[in-house]
C-alpha cells in the first residue's frame, strides 16, 4: 500500500494572507494619511502625499478609500459605530437621555483598544483638533452628526416603541444630548489636556448636566 504523502508545512493560506495584507495596507495608508493632515493640514495634503509615504499607487490608495475625506472620517465612524452597538445594548427599563449617557460613557472605556488598533490615540485626538480647526471638515462633520442624530433618534423611538415622525420626543432628546457632546468636543479641543480620560471626564461632567439643565426651575436648589 502506498505510504500517504504528508501535506507541505508551506502550504499557504491564501485568502488569510490576502485579508491580512489588505487590512495592514489599509491601515498603513490611514496612518499616513492622518499623519500627514495633523502635521501639514488637511488642504495642504494630496492623496499623491500618502501614497508616497507608503509606497504604494494611488490606485491601491482609491481601492481602500474613496477620497481624502473619508480617510479623514475613519476613526470617527468607526467610534460612531461603538456607541451605537452600545446604546442597543442598553436595559430596556433605562429612560432615554439615561440609555445615551450610559452607552456613550461606556463606549469612551471601552473605545481606546479600538482605536489604538487602526492609530495611536494621540493620533485620533489630533485628528479631532483637525475636523474641528478646518473648515471643510467641520462642514462635513456637522452633516454626518445630522445624519447620526437622525439615526439614533429612530434608535430610541424603537426602544420607546414610538413612531418617530409622529412623536418628537426621541429628536428633541437626541438633539439635545448631541449638543451637549458637540460643545463638549469643542471644550475639549481648546483645553490643554488632549487626552481621552479627559475627553471622557468633560463629557460625564456636562451630561450629568443635560436634565438638570432641562428643568423648569433653574433656581431651585442653586442656593443649597
Amino acid at each position: 500500500m502506498t505510504a500517504e504523502q504528508p501535506t507541505s508545512p508551506r502550504t499557504p493560506a491564501p485568502a488569510g494572507l490576502r485579508e491580512l495584507k489588505k487590512r495592514r495596507t489599509r491601515d498603513a495608508l490611514l496612518r499616513a494619511a492622518l499623519e500627514l493632515f495633523t502635521t501639514r493640514g488637511y488642504e495642504e495634503t494630496t492623496v499623491d502625499e500618502i501614497v508616497d509615504a507608503v509606497d504604494v499607487s494611488q490606485r491601491t490608495f482609491f481601492r481602500y478609500f474613496a477620497s481624502k475625506e473619508e480617510v479623514a472620517f475613519a476613526v470617527q465612524h468607526m467610534v460612531e459605530r461603538h456607541f451605537v452597538t452600545a446604546l442597543r445594548e442598553r436595559p430596556a427599563h433605562e429612560a432615554p437621555l439615561e440609555a445615551m449617557r450610559n452607552a456613550v460613557l461606556s463606549a469612551w472605556d471601552t473605545i481606546g483598544e479600538a482605536i489604538m488598533e487602526l492609530v495611536p490615540i494621540e493620533l485620533y485626538l489630533r485628528t479631532f483638533q483637525v475636523i474641528e480647526s478646518t473648515p471643510a471638515l467641520l462642514a462635513v462633520h456637522l452633516r454626518r452628526s445630522i445624519e447620526m442624530e437622525e439615526n439614533i433618534a429612530r434608535l430610541i423611538a424603537d426602544r420607546e416603541d414610538l413612531d418617530v415622525d409622529a412623536d418628537p420626543r426621541p429628536r428633541v432628546a437626541v438633539a439635545a444630548f448631541s449638543g451637549v457632546m458637540r460643545m463638549t468636543g469643542q471644550l475639549w479641543g481648546r483645553g490643554d489636556d488632549p487626552s481621552l480620560r479627559s475627553m471622557r471626564t468633560l463629557t460625564e461632567s456636562y451630561l450629568d448636566h443635560l436634565e438638570p439643565a432641562l428643568a423648569a426651575d433653574w433656581h431651585s436648589g442653586a442656593r443649597a
